[in-house]
């Protein structure tokens, strides 16, 4: 019998067949991590310690810098010069705590059924990096107050730190920290079109989102109380780290929310703390 419809539409209908379910793909795929068809990921999060590495070494040079008067509390630094170092500060604080997700798309990449890995993380990094404008503009205006702590500037910080305790125990933040903390779910919702790059660097954009959902009152904490604050830096990165990958994770972010309102208080009722919290 002859098929009535047009060549193409047969054509269509045999290649939505054929095309396999993408995010089905990736949960395939983890099922053979050991096997000969798909190497042990070890290189994955070696380079991502490794840039995390570098992040923390170029972050703490630039606050050495700005403890000398030369570096980031200068504001001669240029929107260029400001953006590489934050970049580098989000890698820094940001890379370890989505190793989960990024190796699970290498492996759907390793089996050549998605775009490469770097457009799935250039997605991701374009996100944050585009937080690194704003950021720039409070820090401009917040670095010298910070440095003389000013007491508009440690109620500020205060204003902030409740802010944050209060997203995060908000119900969007409870989304946001559900989608980062299953690497499979995400898929499963959102691994479509995987294929081609654009769609690989979509899929980055939106996992960028869910992140900066997460911890952008995180980010704003940093910048409240210095932006190249190393102690604040190594503080809130293991707050994200285990927030986003520990067991309990969501027991910790409610007990961080707990730190943040106290700390918060502390710094609206005595604006002065603030000079001894950075």
């Amino acid at each position: 019998m002859i098929d009535p419809s047009p060549p193409s539409a047969s054509r269509t209908r045999h290649c939505d067949m054929a095309q396999p379910d993408l995010a089905q793909s990736v949960v395939t795929t983890s099922r053979f991590v050991g096997s000969r068809r798909v190497a042990a990921p070890i290189g994955v999060p070696v380079a991502l310690l490794a840039l995390a590495a570098v992040g923390w070494w170029w972050s703490a040079r630039m606050a050495g810098e700005d403890m000398s008067g030369m570096g980031m509390g200068s504001h001669l630094m240029s929107l260029g010069a400001f953006m590489l170092a934050w970049v580098a500060m989000m890698g820094a604080m940001m890379f370890p705590a989505i190793s989960p997700v990024v190796l699970l798309y290498w492996r759907a990449a390793a089996r050549r059924t998605v775009a490469p890995l770097p457009f799935f993380v250039a997605g991701y990094i374009v996100v944050w990096s585009a937080m690194g404008v704003p950021a720039y503009v409070a820090w401009r205006e917040l670095a010298m107050p910070i440095a003389e702590g000013r007491a508009w500037a440690g109620r500020l910080a205060g204003t902030v730190l409740v802010v944050a305790a209060i997203w995060q125990l908000s119900p969007l933040k409870s989304i946001c920290l559900r989608h980062c903390r299953s690497p499979m779910g995400f898929f499963l919702r959102h691994g479509r079109g995987l294929t081609r790059p654009v769609g690989a660097l979509r899929m980055g954009l939106a996992h960028g989102g869910f992140c900066l959902g997460c911890c952008w009152a995180l980010m704003a904490v940093l910048v409240a109380l210095g932006t190249m604050n190393l102690l604040w830096m190594i503080v809130l990165a293991v707050l994200i780290f285990l927030e986003k990958d520990a067991r309990h994770g969501v027991g910790i972010a409610i007990a961080g929310a707990a730190v943040f309102a106290v700390l918060g208080l502390v710094l609206l009722f005595v604006p002065s703390t603030l000079l001894h919290v950075t």
